[in-house]
This record gives C-alpha cells, structure tokens and sequence, in this order.
C-alpha cells in the first residue's frame, strides 16, 4: 500500500522537477496496515533520480577512528580512566539538597563546576538527581523541607543500611521537585556540555524500592504526582533528552500501564542491570512495553549490571555471556549509552573502544559529488544502532545543508545538495551546535 502510494507520487514528482534531498527509508508493506502513510502527511520531495549522478563524482576516504560523541561506555567523573581515548561520556549523580537549602533559593555552582570539569576534559555529561541512596542518612531532601509542618520521613534499612526516605505526602515537596526540574531546564536544556539527564523516584532514582519501606504515596511519590510531573518534563526538556528506568514498567511503582496516554511522552529509558543472567525475561519486557520503536525518539541507555561480580567480569567479553553477546543486544534495544565504569580494570582498552563504537549513531558518506562552483551533493547514511539525539548537518566548505541528520534512522539514507563554492578539493564535514571543544562527529568513507 505505501510502496504503491509511493511510486504514484514519485511520479508526479519527475514531471514536476526536483528538490534539495531524498530520505529512503524502510519499505513497508501492505502486510503492515498500521504503519501505512497518513495521507495528511506529505512526504519529502526526493530528488529527481536524472539529476542524482549529475556533477564530478569526487573521491573520499575517511574511518571512523574514535568513538563518537554522545555514545558509547560511560565512566563516572570521579575515575581514574576518565581521561582514556575511550571516554566521551561521564556520569555522576547529584544532590537536590546540594542545590537548595531555602525556599526558591537555588545555587547552580555544583552542576556548573562539575559541567565545566566534564567538558574540560573535552567530555559530556551524564546527570540524575536523586534523594536517595542506600546507606546515606539523612538522605538528600532540602533542608527546609525537612522541617516543613507536618513533614516526616521514613528512616529504614536498606541493602543492610540505614536510609532516609522521603515524605511524598508533604504537597511542598511535590512543588520543590517540580520547580526545581523546571528551573533545572530552564538553565541548561541548551547547554552543550549535558549530554542526557536521567530522572526518576526511589532508590538511586531508579524507579524502585526493592527493599525497604515501598508504600506508595509516602515513601515513593503517588500515580496522581507522578501522572502530573512527567507531562512537564517533555515540556520543559525541549533539547535535552530525558530518560527514566524501565522499572518504571511495574504498575507498582509508575502510573502507565493505567494512563497509557503517559507513553507519547519523549522520554527515554535506561537499564540499570543491563546483560544481567535473566535479562530476557524482565528487562526485556520492560523495554517492550515501553516500545521497541522509542528509540526513533528518544535514547537507550543503561548501566551493566552489579548482581555478581562474574556479571562485570565478563560482560563485555567477545564470548559473551549467558548466551548473549554485548554487541547484539545493543543492536536489539538500539542503545546509545551505558555505564560501565568497572570495565577499564575488566577489559583491555582495545576491546572497551570497541564495543563502545557499536553503540548509538554511525554516519557513512556513499556519493560525493560537485558542480564546480555551484553545489556539492552528498550520499549520507546511518549504519549505526540508533539517531544521533542532536541536530547535526553535512557540511560543505562551511555551508550547511538543510537535512537534520537527527531525522536519519538507523538503516536510513539521505541525499543532501547544498548550494556552495564547491571544487574537487572539498571535503565533507558533519557540523553539531552541540559538542564542547575538542569533540567532532566523524563518518566513514570509501568513494573511488
């Protein structure tokens, strides 16, 4: 049905001339009536197939020789390998108490400071807020809070130690956590040196209390607050890509499965227990429910699981483990991310670039062609696991073109024409606004 529909308009458009770019995508076929073309969408114009090999066809060669920004094996800020040729991502928790201590006071110099040593190392980061953590009494509520009227939190053990858990009955700390995300974005959904923000309640922020006190609506926040917060992060969050964890699949802890509206939110998510032995049976429905497609929106992260020491041992091993090889699923769940801050004193250098080069986006330049003086067009493809999150654009003797790489899929290709001084002496580029000095998006490149 959408191969017919297709090749009707593809007609109509050779009669009528040509344009700037064409997006092959996936075919579909009518065996897929769900996925069929909504005749109120127009599709790209594609460029007049006459006029594709038009030009001087120019010779590239190019490798992809380190692993690209805003991908890959994430190490902790406070690493000793955070400086290794592998690194473009680092993580590190933070504190709402370290922030705020007074009402509607807030001090940004933490996340500014721990930002500029991040992207001083030519590095972006990876941040979640979190109140709680097991072991860390009195946890992370702001102070006032913690003497507001009628405000008691829960003090219990968890994993063996003593923790604080907060009171998500008191309607000023519901407030405080959304004006904190609110200013949160206000301040940095721009900012080229946060790469994604992770969110979530519980321990570590990780949507779960496993063990300790879990009663909804006072140690964990309820439906209600939840249903109500989570709308305005995608509206707060307009570049920033924000995930949670796919605990957040439990009816227990999150509202939907209940509210199935809170789905077409842009949030990504993360796996806190990645490759662990039964991953195929819990983790993997919770990235399905969540959507096998979310990634076309928004990103796969995780973090490699700690339930034994064998699991950081070998996770990464060429092997594999538990049946399962590292690379292919990244390829099954499109992941973009993960921490792995263990695997420097696990996995030879060699290995951890390796797999951290099969995650997320990969560009491949197929065609380069000029008309001297006039345009350059290029034949560009992600071969990667999933889209880059950022808006990215061929470039050609510092003139970009007019296609948003962020829109290529994986397995995707697009045809770029960009009006510019072109000679057989230039050389392709792929720009981003948002990378800190030192970053640069490469592609691959083998054009005879």
């Amino acid at each position: 049905m959408k191969r017919r529909w297709f090749t009707y308009v593809l007609a109509a458009l050779l009669a009528l001339g040509s344009c700037a770019c064409e997006h092959k995508e996936k075919p579909v076929g009518p065996e897929n009536p769900e996925e069929q073309q909504d005749p109120s969408e127009k599709p790209e114009e594609p460029v007049n197939p006459s006029e594709e090999k038009e030009g001087t066809l120019v010779p590239l060669s190019a490798e992809l020789t380190h692993v690209q920004p805003m991908t890959g094996i994430v190490l902790w800020t406070t690493s000793s390998s955070r400086n290794k040729s592998y690194v473009q991502l680092e993580f590190s928790y933070m504190l709402y108490s370290d922030v705020c201590k007074e009402k509607d006071v807030f001090d940004w110099s933490p996340m500014d400071r721990l930002l500029e040593e991040v992207a001083s190392r030519g590095h972006q980061a990876v941040v979640r807020f979190r109140y709680t953590y097991p072991g860390y009494d009195p946890g992370a509520v702001p102070e006032y809070i913690k003497q507001w009227p009628g405000y008691e939190a829960t003090h219990a053990k968890s994993e063996g130690r003593m923790t604080e858990f907060p009171d998500w009955r008191c309607e000023e700390l519901q407030r405080f956590h959304m004006e904190f995300h609110r200013r949160f974005a206000e301040r940095y959904d721009k900012d080229p040196r946060l790469a994604f923000v992770e969110t979530g309640f519980g321990l570590w922020a990780e949507y779960h209390i496993y063990d300790g006190p879990c009663i909804i609506g006072k140690t964990f926040p309820s439906h209600d607050f939840q249903a109500e917060f989570l709308p305005k992060m995608d509206e707060w969050f307009l570049e920033t890509p924000w995930l949670f964890s796919i605990d957040a699949s439990d009816s227990r802890y999150a509202p939907f499965r209940k509210r199935k509206e809170l789905l077409e939110l842009n949030f990504g998510n993360f796996d806190d227990s990645f490759m662990c032995e039964d991953w195929d049976g819990y983790n993997w429905s919770g990235w399905k429910f969540f959507g096998e497609d979310r990634y076309k929106k928004a990103p796969a992260g995780g973090e490699f699981s700690y339930y034994s020491n064998y699991d950081q041992k070998h996770v990464l091993d060429e092997a594999g483990m538990y049946g399962r090889v590292f690379e292919d699923v990244v390829a099954k769940v499109h992941m973009t991310f993960i921490i792995g801050n263990d695997q420097p004193g696990k996995q030879t250098p060699e290995r951890i670039t390796q797999a951290a080069m099969s995650m997320g986006y990969r560009f491949e330049i197929r065609d380069f062609r000029i008309k001297e003086g006039e345009w350059a067009q290029v034949l560009v493809a992600n071969v990667g696991v999933a889209p880059i999150y950022r808006s990215a654009f061929v470039a050609v003797e510092g003139v970009r073109g007019d296609y948003d790489l962020s829109r290529l899929m994986p397995g995707d290709e697009v045809t770029v024409r960009i009006p510019c001084q072109a000679s057989s002496a230039s050389v392709p580029a792929i720009q981003c606004d948002h990378l800190v000095p030192g970053q640069e998006i490469q592609y691959q490149a083998h054009i005879q």
